[in-house]
């Protein structure tokens, strides 16, 4: 019988504890199937220079000064805050029990709710739950799902939630605004006594108001004071010191050094903290200048104004101006004009130079054609509507010409740049190679400051890469996101290409007294282009030297053009008010392993061939540049050398051999105007005549050969002439004109001739004096409508 109610008796207790083990997994079950209860609430967007210095702010959907946190709460913040909330926050499970008890006794006693006990747990629970009504049910909810949290998360991720989302007074809610609102700085540079103060106002926020209750804010904050001094956490000291520390009486205004960037990412990805690698002080001197270049070009009808200085040590943006902001508002002002397409102007002429060096397409003395140039319809002129007839290609870059750019594009090949363009990084290019045209090297592209900021700064960097395959490195404006190479997306010219680029850039003429920089030793280097877009819409400017680059864009957002706007006189000012505040960093360091040096004709850039003056150059080493010169012809002189001669009509031991550069006749027309030294060849003596080539003494302007013509029609619908032109080497020369051998006109010193062509192909001769005549083939296309 024993043993019968033994077995029993066990099998019971076996039965208690499987039931009992039973309801605990069920009722743990339950708990973790409860949510984690943790604030909701949208947050603000933050902007950070790379020192964590706030540079602007975007307040939260909800209209609260909400931020999130942009390091882990302080510790002079976490010791206030525990000592003075929730002691034995590091002990307890999420609820205090000893305070808890203590609490209800005490509330007991008093026969109302005079202490909730509550740790910063269930504060956070209460937080997430948009402060309910304080009722026992409420509060039992609170203690179940402090618990629920405390199982979730650990301590410091609890302490980081609740600075984030405590209430501090007003709108101000968390200890990042808070710090920043009050004290204008960031939570970790905090005294003791504003951290004290912030640690008791989550308890009560309404306490920050200017004038009312800060008697009351003044005694929580110096007994909270007194308690740490009492633990030894601060000196005596200290304590008088932070005892003396005056409240502020009202919020600060946040900062405002980055408003259109604090704009664009808060639409880009909105409640989030932002470090970036804009320099705190360089941010605000810069937008000081920028504010001083707008206010005086607003009294130009130019209104909006950006800037972007470059770090080209690592690429990184150290200021960012995203447009100028006036006391009085401007139209566009809000517009973050750093990523808004705008035509280029002039501003991609120096990567063509750099991609034609790397080809072996030119020299920097070679001389390219300036001359009037029609092209398919299209007749670029430069900005002084002058004709050089020759000039060097890094002259022509410095001086910005335009006709010779649109032939050296026309020689690279418009597909071929527009794709090395992309691979540099220029993202605007949305239209096919094709539809940009020659349009293409003169405004007729899309880019956008940063681009293009971003382009000249692989100049500097590239140039550094010697004796390695270079490659592009992207702008970087995170910390976290440092620069890296990209292996996929090589660099088409090399250190020696983007060297002497940069040496020609050196040579642009700077604005206003800088134009005579050179006659000061002390001046610095610096390598820059400026543009201006067809209409007057849009002017640019942009400077590098070793250590930065600096981009500046001025002109409407709105896209109106205004008279007298340019890139040297609209966008320069600014970009060498901005360069003079910046230490000079000398110069770039010569590549010399990826340069080779090689003889070339002094007066025509070509390589060296017999009769003329040599000159050393570099060129970038792996150009392979193979053009010799073929414009210097090698004659003999009579004993006096005022004439031509030959074997014929004189003895060799009379005849002077020479050399002389002769350009073809429409070059030569406007090249001798500004080069008196240029030399014509001298007269063929009488007695040793001998009938040249045509196309060496004339030379047709326009039509180009092959030439497709549309010709406008005026206001009544009639077709309008075309008009022809050539030059002839002799002045006094005469010229008739023949269209499909029907005889046109006779033309003398300006050769230029209107007539009426019917659509179709047709010939066009020119025939001088001497019987000499040259062809020219081009077609009439009717235009439909």
């Amino acid at each position: 019988m024993r043993i019968l109610f033994s077995r029993f008796f066990v099998k019971l207790n076996r039965t208690r504890w499987t039931y009992f083990l039973i309801t605990a997994a069920t009722l743990f079950g339950g708990f973790l199937l409860l949510p984690v209860q943790i604030p909701q609430a949208p947050l603000a967007t933050t902007v950070f220079a790379r020192d964590h210095h706030l540079l602007g702010a975007h307040i939260a959907s909800d209209e609260q000064w909400r931020m999130p946190l942009s390091s882990p709460p302080p510790q002079k913040f976490v010791t206030a805050l525990l000592h003075y909330e929730d002691q034995r926050f590091y002990w307890h499970p999420g609820v205090d029990f000893i305070a808890l008890l203590r609490a209800a006794r005490s509330n007991f006693k008093a026969g109302k709710i005079v202490s909730g006990a509550s740790t910063l747990s269930m504060q956070l629970v209460r937080l997430s739950r948009n402060n309910p009504p304080r009722t026992f049910t409420e509060k039992l909810f609170e203690i179940v799902l402090a618990l629920r949290l405390e199982f979730a998360f650990d301590k410091q991720k609890i302490l980081t939630l609740y600075a984030q989302y405590a209430p501090f007074g007003g709108n101000v809610v968390g200890i990042e605004a808070a710090a920043w609102r009050y004290f204008g700085r960031a939570p970790a540079e905090l005294s003791w006594a504003e951290a004290a103060m912030l640690a008791v106002l989550p308890n009560s926020p309404a306490l920050v108001h200017p004038g009312r209750e800060r008697a009351t804010l003044r005694n929580k904050r110096n007994t909270l004071l007194r308690a740490l001094h009492q633990d030894g956490l601060l000196t005596a000291t200290d304590l008088r010191l932070a005892e003396l520390e005056i409240l502020p009486d009202q919020v600060r205004p946040l900062p405002r050094l980055s408003s259109h960037l604090v704009q664009t990412l808060h639409q880009r990805e909105p409640g989030r903290a932002y470090n970036t690698t804009l320099d705190y002080s360089l941010q605000q001197s810069s937008a000081l200048q920028l504010n001083i270049a707008a206010q005086q070009l607003a009294q130009e009808g130019i209104l909006n104004t950006a800037l972007l200085i470059i770090d080209n040590r690592d690429l990184s943006v150290v200021a960012y101006h995203g447009n100028s902001e006036l006391p009085q508002k401007q139209r566009g002002e809000s517009v973050d004009i750093v990523f808004k397409p705008r035509s280029s102007g002039s501003i991609l002429k120096p990567l063509l130079y750099a991609f034609m060096l790397q080809a072996g397409e030119i020299t920097p003395k070679m001389l390219v054609a300036d001359l009037p140039t029609q092209i398919n319809g299209y007749k670029p002129e430069n900005f002084d509507r002058q004709y050089r007839g020759a000039v060097p290609a890094d002259e022509a870059l410095a001086l910005s010409l335009n006709i010779p750019a649109v032939r050296l594009l026309r020689q690279h090949g418009i597909t071929r740049f527009y794709q090395e363009l992309n691979a540099l990084g220029l993202t605007t290019l949305f239209r096919p190679a094709d539809d940009y045209g020659l349009t293409l090297i003169l405004g007729g592209a899309e880019t956008n400051l940063w681009d293009m900021a971003q382009s000249y700064a692989q100049l500097a960097v590239i140039s550094t890469q010697q004796n390695r395959v270079p490659a592009y490195t992207p702008l970087t404006l995170f910390v976290k996101n440092p620069p890296t190479l990209t292996a996929a997306t090589k660099a088409d010219f090399g250190a020696g290409a983007a060297w002497l680029t940069l040496q020609a850039m050196m040579e642009v003429n700077r604005p206003g007294v800088d134009n005579y920089w050179r006659e000061f030793s002390g001046s610095r280097k610096v390598a820059w282009k400026t543009g201006t877009s067809f209409g007057l819409r849009d002017a640019w400017a942009i400077a590098v030297t070793p250590a930065y680059t600096i981009a500046v864009w001025a002109g409407n957002a709105s896209g109106e053009g205004v008279a007298g706007l340019s890139g040297t006189q609209s966008a320069a000012p600014l970009l060498f008010a901005v360069l003079n505040q910046l230490p000079d960093s000398g110069w770039f360091e010569e590549p010399l392993l990826d340069l080779h040096t090689v003889e070339i004709c002094a007066d025509d850039g070509y390589l060296l061939t017999q009769g003329c003056t040599p000159k050393r150059i570099k060129l970038p080493r792996n150009s392979h540049f193979a053009q010799i010169s073929n414009w210097h012809k090698q004659l003999y002189l009579s004993a006096s050398g005022n004439y031509r001669v030959h074997t014929g009509c004189e003895s060799e031991k009379n005849m002077r051999p020479a050399s002389l550069l002769q350009l073809p006749p429409g070059m030569a027309h406007y090249y001798r105007r500004w080069h008196p030294q240029y030399r014509d060849l001298p007269p063929w003596r009488k007695d040793c005549v001998i009938q040249e080539n045509a196309n060496q003494v004339m030379e047709f302007l326009y039509p180009e050969q092959g030439a497709e013509i549309f010709l406008p029609v005026d206001m009544d619908g009639k077709q309008k002439p075309l008009i022809a032109e050539a030059v002839h080497s002799e002045a006094s020369a005469s010229l008739h004109w023949h269209l499909d051998e029907n005889y046109l006109a006779r033309t003398r010193d300006f050769h230029q001739l209107a007539f009426m062509a019917t659509p179709g192909k047709h010939r066009l001769t020119i025939v001088d004096d001497r019987g000499r005549k040259i062809t020219r083939g081009f077609t009439v296309i009717a235009r439909e409508y």
